[in-house]
């Protein structure tokens, strides 16, 4: 068995077959196709878990900083400890955003391809997207989860210590960030109907904030020719942020949507967690201690 970082609930290790006997079962030359249409719901997965990661943490420190006090008030009620709790809020969110999106066009690609072509496209270039973005955040917001505690975020008497070392492993399973990216420009080259489903889903709230007009527009440019491999993770960035502004504009309440159109797309965004130089809403803190 393989000593491993972490998900040791989850054993791992390495089987030699020789001499063994076996038969096709499928045709010739169709195995690598054959298991993209297992890897397809894995990646959702990974994308899955990892939107799950982000919401236990977040709910360690919510529960950290109501609880917490320093200098006379609770953590939570500290203008900067408010920021960093609204900007993990507004991750996580995101992130459940997107994946139950990307899962919603896999289970209409599933039940019938042909009556729902562009979910089908949705649902081939989107799991690759969501799942290079979505698990690769993962452990900085774990991470900075456990900033909120400070030295009892990093102690095995929380549970924050195994979600971090849990958090890299859905960026490395199901191929790691740069085969997502790469099967990306694959899907785009190959499937026109996936650029315009990509395109369609973001532009679907065009007109709600400018920060997102521009990007799509950006975005449509790009996607009009060639992308080089080497400016990838670029452009996959810049399609997640598209997909999860846009939904977050048209199903979250609250300021929401303006709010991550404004930390990640806007002048003031930040590097990291708590630094976009923007008005926060309070539903992002309001709405996390209620969930």
């Amino acid at each position: 068995l393989k000593d491993k970082l972490g998900d040791h609930s989850n054993a791992s290790s390495e089987v030699e077959f020789e001499n063994a006997y076996a038969e096709r079962v499928g045709d010739e030359g169709r195995g690598v196709a054959t298991i993209l249409q297992m890897v397809a719901l894995t990646r959702l997965d990974c994308m899955l878990g990892s939107a799950g990661l982000m919401r236990m943490a977040l709910v360690q420190a919510m529960h950290h900083a109501r609880h917490r006090s320093t200098f006379g008030k609770r953590l939570i009620e500290q203008p900067l400890m408010r920021s960093v709790l609204a900007d993990l809020a507004l991750e996580s969110e995101a992130a459940t955003a997107l994946f139950l999106r990307i899962a919603r066009a896999v289970d209409a690609a599933e039940r019938d391809p042909a009556g729902h072509v562009m979910e089908s496209a949705l649902a081939r270039v989107g799991t690759a997207i969501g799942k290079f973005w979505v698990c690769k955040r993962t452990p900085a917001m774990v991470n900075e989860a456990q900033e909120c505690l400070g030295g009892a975020g990093y102690v095995e008497e929380s549970m924050l210590p195994r979600l971090f070392r849990q958090s890299p492993l859905n960026s490395i399973w199901e191929g790691s960030g740069n085969v997502q990216c790469l099967d990306v420009l694959r899907a785009l080259a190959r499937q026109p109907d996936c650029r315009d489903a990509l395109l369609a889903e973001i532009g679907a709230a065009k007109g709600e904030h400018t920060a997102l007009d521009q990007l799509h527009d950006k975005l449509e440019r790009a996607l009009s020719d060639t992308i080089d491999q080497a400016a990838a993770r670029h452009h996959v960035e810049q399609m997640t942020l598209g997909l999860q502004a846009s939904l977050l504009l048209r199903h979250a309440g609250g300021g929401v949507g303006a709010a991550f159109c404004d930390a990640r797309l806007g002048p003031g965004r930040g590097l990291v967690f708590g630094s976009a130089n923007i008005d926060w809403p309070a539903s992002l803190v309001d709405n996390a201690l209620l969930a």
